[in-house]
């Protein structure tokens, strides 16, 4: 394992991170891993990359002169948002059970071919065109779930900002051990806001669980989406959280939540997990996709569950990691100014 911090974490002038001595780290990540396999359940991962990043469009053109979506680059240090959640997220799972969906348009840029040459076989899941986080979601979980049906799985999206990697991956781990003693859970990470944003979407947490060792893990209340300024200073005074999209849940568990909540959406995909391994894959696949709406994750599934299903969900919050969606042009240049490196991004390449 590479000791040195760098290889995890997002680094550069000392006052602005965490310090963290390299054989710290070693045996933190080693820990981690200690934990996962120890336990006898099988943990497999889905990283969400199908998306275009529309909004972040300019910025990426004034220095590629292309519309490369922004998980693929390299805003801070030499790795791209996707490859760092590779690496966080293996820290817990291993390659080949880290499935990552991306859409197809996306393969017209070496820099995606590239990154995607270095994924173990089969890991890699081609959406015909991005439909949203929902489809993007269901599509590699029935691959899973084809290959692991009793699998536990975390979801991360693959174009987020974490400082302290190890630290917030502490937290996916207690995610883990928590759905593993209760598959009827699906636990989100919650991050604590350091200021309203109306971009952001937001958990309100509920009662206190009781659950060894795990301290911060509540009920959900209700998940509220981009709200007014004002709805979100008033939210985080009753300690609402900002939801990270990162989950942990039994792969069978969210199937049954996505037919809950969005019945037209799994009908839908019925045909395709039929045809998974199968010769008429591709063919089916681009067949559902090209009459399927779209359909985003938070407002389509996690709602109408926190509405209709809210004893299965759990946050857990996640204290003093620094964490940010970069889904705004601001919000990205904000936090690239405050590590000293707005200037060396915004250089043409």
């Amino acid at each position: 394992m590479d000791a040195d911090p760098c290889s995890h974490s997002y680094c550069g002038d000392s006052e602005l991170f965490t310090a963290v001595r390299s054989n710290d780290l070693e045996e933190i990540m080693s820990e981690l891993k200690s934990n996962g396999s120890s336990n006898s359940a099988v943990r497999c991962g889905i990283i969400l990359s199908g998306g275009s990043g529309k909004r972040l469009r300019d910025i990426v053109y004034r220095r590629r002169a292309d519309y490369l979506p922004k998980q693929y680059l390299n805003f801070i240090g030499t790795r791209s948002m996707l490859e760092h959640t590779f690496d966080r997220a293996e820290t817990l799972i291993p390659a080949e059970k880290l499935l990552v969906v991306i859409a197809k348009e996306h393969l017209k840029f070496e820099e995606v071919r590239r990154q995607m040459a270095s994924r173990p076989r089969k890991s890699v899941v081609l959406q015909p065109e991005n439909k949203d986080t929902a489809p993007g979601l269901l599509l590699p979980l029935m691959h899973l779930y084809k290959r692991y049906p009793e699998a536990t799985v975390a979801v991360f999206p693959s174009d987020h900002f974490i400082l302290e990697e190890y630290l917030f991956m502490r937290h996916v781990d207690s995610a883990f051990q928590m759905v593993e003693s209760d598959g009827s859970r699906i636990v989100l990470l919650g991050t604590e806001p350091h200021e309203p944003d109306p971009e952001y979407g937001y958990i309100v947490p509920g009662e206190r669980i009781e659950h060894p060792g795990r301290d911060g893990s509540r009920t959900v209340e209700m998940f509220v989406e981009k709200p007014s300024m004002e709805a979100a200073k008033k939210i985080i005074r009753a300690g609402a959280l900002w939801n990270t999209l990162v989950l942990v849940v039994r792969c069978n568990t969210l199937l049954q939540a996505i037919r809950r909540a969005a019945p037209e959406l799994y009908r839908s995909f019925e045909p395709i997990e039929n045809a998974i391994g199968t010769a008429d894959e591709q063919r089916v696949v681009e067949e559902v996709y090209y009459k399927l709406p779209k359909l985003n994750f938070s407002k389509g599934i996690l709602e109408v569950l926190s509405l209709e299903h809210r004893q299965a969900l759990v946050v857990l919050s996640v204290p003093e990691v620094t964490w940010s969606d970069w889904g705004t042009s601001n919000r990205l240049m904000h936090d690239l100014t405050r590590f000293d490196r707005s200037a060396s991004f915004c250089k043409a390449q």
